[in-house]
Order: structure tokens, then sequence, then C-alpha cells
């Protein structure tokens, strides 16, 4: 994850400071904190509408992709905590003026966003729910921060709309709503988007291989990345990520190797038809190769095992030496092995190690070490699995010699959880609660 990003981030939601603190000589502290904590969750929410977008220049500032979801994520969780705060802290500021219809209006409207946005947080922080009920309620995540938008312009203050302070929190309001209007364009308006019909389906273990081709010009990509793509057809319109499983040539075919995993993709193999039309984005994300010239250890753990499916088409009989360590319940359950197989028996260079867990154990730094015929220290090291398994295997080769920087990988995940279904009991107290502190106060106005 690029710094950049983070700073300027971070820069953006701190700037409002600056006009914030000299108004505690005059106003009450608790009024000047919430007032402040509340645009600064208007920020971060119109930042992460930014994030939303998928502009590639994003990339530049963060990072790929992966890692601009990951700080979309908790900006977000980070903006939903700064509104209950808001919520929570007295936020009126005497001696402004009595109240109008458009300020009371602009109350309720607030406390409209309030709930919405709590709801759908349980919502999105709840994985058990599925994924197509969860994406079309995360689509209201951005009319909701419009409503808050909405509470701000015409709320009471202790700054004018046209000061400094109001024009900048407005950028970033007007802002985070356009972005919102982009994202409810159609797959591929402003992006782009390429025509394919599927060529074959095949079974590859318990995932399914796609294999399409152009219809025109062709997606240009490098291996191991991944695109958006929506196949056409009834009962098919969800855009799902998947990593290309197939190296780039003149063709400019494609192949997505598809585990199912979510409700959607677990009817994929009776939904896919050979001719069936697909769109595809552009290319997505760094995970790359390096120059060939270092050893590389290759690690996967399940579904996984789509990028080096890729990597593994482009080792040359000149690459140094690649260790692949594909972690699988069991042979039956693995894809692609056969091709894996295959060239471990042509190039000297590729080495394939299939880890049946089931019957062999976790893999370890230890059995991979044994296998190599490198030093740790000398390799470069690529995972693409689980988290845990993810964190358990850079720490234990982290301490055979690899340098950190050495560890590639990417944690792209649409939608992710932060393990907090406990939690997400708790939430729906909080929003009962709210809920009811919401009718008294209607009642008493």
């Amino acid at each position: 994850m690029k710094a950049t990003g983070l700073i300027l981030l971070l820069a953006a939601i701190l700037a409002p400071l600056y006009w914030f603190v000299p108004m505690l000589a005059t106003h009450s502290t608790e009024a000047v904190i919430s007032q402040y904590i509340g645009c600064a969750a208007l920020i971060a929410m119109g930042m992460t509408q930014l994030m939303a977008t998928r502009f590639r220049w994003l990339e530049l500032l963060f990072g790929s992709l992966d890692r601009i979801y990951v700080v979309h994520k908790w900006t977000g969780i980070g903006a939903i905590v700064a509104v209950l705060l808001h919520d929570t802290l007295d936020a009126e500021v005497k001696g402004l003026g009595g109240e109008t219809a458009l300020t009371d209006l602009a109350e309720t409207m607030g406390e409209f966003s309030y709930y919405g946005l709590l709801v759908l947080v349980g919502i999105t922080i709840a994985t058990f729910i599925p994924y197509h009920w969860w994406r079309w309620t995360h689509k209201l995540m951005g009319a909701f921060f419009a409503l808050g938008a909405f509470h701000y312009v015409f709320m009471l203050k202790p700054f004018s709309i046209w000061d400094p302070l109001g024009l900048y929190v407005s950028a970033f309001c007007a802002l985070g709503i356009l972005c919102y209007l982009y994202t409810l364009l159609p797959f591929g308006f402003l992006h782009g988007r390429f025509g394919y019909r599927i060529n074959e389906i095949k079974q590859s273990g318990d995932a399914l291989a796609v294999s399409l081709e152009p219809e025109k010009s062709g997606l240009s990509h490098h291996a191991g990345q991944f695109a958006f793509i929506r196949f056409e057809g009834q009962g098919k319109s969800e855009v799902h990520p998947f990593t290309i499983s197939k190296a780039p040539d003149a063709s400019k075919s494609l192949r997505f190797t598809i585990k199912p995993l979510g409700d959607d993709t677990r009817h994929f193999a009776s939904k896919l038809n050979a001719g069936d039309r697909a769109s595809v984005s552009p290319a997505f994300g760094h995970f790359a190769r390096t120059n060939g010239k270092r050893p590389e250890i290759w690690l996967a753990g399940g579904v996984g095992v789509t990028p080096f499916a890729a990597f593994a088409q482009t080792v040359t009989q000149d690459s140094a030496p690649v260790h692949f360590f594909y972690c699988t319940p069991n042979r039956r359950r693995a894809s692609h092995v056969e091709e894996f197989e295959a060239l471990a028996k042509t190039n000297n260079n590729f080495h394939f190690h299939l880890i049946e867990t089931e019957s062999q154990g976790r893999l370890n730094a230890d059995k991979i070490e044994a296998a190599l015929d490198f030093p740790i220290s000398k390799a470069t090291a690529f995972f693409c699995g689980p988290e845990a398994m993810r964190e358990s295997l850079k720490s234990a080769l982290r301490s055979k010699g690899l340098a950190a920087r050495r560890f590639k990988y990417e944690e792209f995940e649409i939608r992710s959880g932060i393990g907090l279904e406990p939690i997400f009991k708790i939430l729906l107290k909080l929003i009962g609660a709210a809920f009811d502190r919401y009718q008294t106060s209607r009642q008493t106005r």
C-alpha cells in the first residue's frame, strides 16, 4: 500500500481543524468537537465514494485495487464511527438563531442518514448475508450519504456554507455525490469493457474453468491480473471480479477459474453455456512476477491457485527456478493440477508440490525449506490464499531469512467482514435503541 494516498486522506480529514480550533474560544467545546467530527465523517464518506469508482489513477496514490478496497473499507468504518460520535455529542451551538422549516427538515434528513448508514454497515459486516443482497443494499450507501450532505448544508452551524470551511466540506460532499452517481451508471459505461463469448466450460477440481474468445478487440493484461466480468443472459446479470487464469497471448483469449463460493457462483455450472456473451472490464492488479532472475516460491491455498495458473505459462527454460506449493484438501478438489504436472515434467526450472492437507497436514516453512534447492533468503515469494495462511507463512518465512519486501501478495476481496458477527447482534440492539430515541425526540418537538 502506498503512503501517498493515506497521507492525502488523513490531511483532508484533519484540514478542517484549522478553522475549528479558533471556534473553541467562542463556542462550547463539546459542540465544536461534534461539529468537526460530523464534517470529518462527510469528508471520509466522500472519499470512500471516490474509491468505489475504481478510477485507475487512484492506483498511483494508494497502490493496486486490492489495497484501495482495504482503505475504502476502513475509511468507511471510520466514517461510521465518526457519525456515531457526532450523534452522541451535543452539536448544538448556542446563539445561532431560531430553526426554520428547512433546518427542521435537515435535522430529519440527518436522522434518516444516521439510521440508514447504521443498518447498511451492519449488513456489510454480517458476511452471512447473501452477496447479491449485500451488493444491492450497498448501493444505498451513497443515497444516505447524500441525505447527510443535505443535513450539513442546511443545519444551523457556527460558520457559513460560503466560508472557506463551508466550501471545503461542501466540495467533498459534491465529490462523493458525483462519484456515487457515476457508480450507478451501467457496467463499463465510462471505464470501457470488452465483448467476449464463452468458448469452453470445463470442470477443474471443484472449480469451473471458463474460456472466452474476444468478439472484436480483446483485453490486454499481464499474468496475475484480474478483471470484472458480467455474463449476459437471464439470471446472470451480477458483476464479479475473477483472476484471469491464463497468460496473455496474441489471440487475447481469456480464462477465468471460478470456485463456487457465493450464491451466484454456485449456480454458474448450470447457468453458463458455450456461446454465451460476456462483458469484461479492463484488467486490474499489480500482482506480477519479477524479471525471472531471482528464484521464486509460489504459495497457493484453494482458489488462490488462479494467478499461478497464468504465472506457470510464463515460466521458460531460461527462468530462475520456481517451486510452487499448492495447498488443497485433496487432489480431487484441486484445479489445473494436470497443467502444473505437465509443465514440471518438461521444464526443469518448474517444481510442483501438491500439498493435500487432509493427509499431509498444513504447509509450513520447514516443509518449504526442505523442498527447495536454493536458500529461502535468496528467493521472492508470491502468495494467494486465505489471510490466516498468508500471515502464518509470511512470519515463518521471514524467520528463515526472507525479506519482508519480497513477500508479494494481493488481498483483494470485494466484500470482507471484520470478524464481528457477535458485534452485529449488539449493533442491532443499538439500532433499536437509536430508533427509540428518534421516536422520543419526534414526540417532544
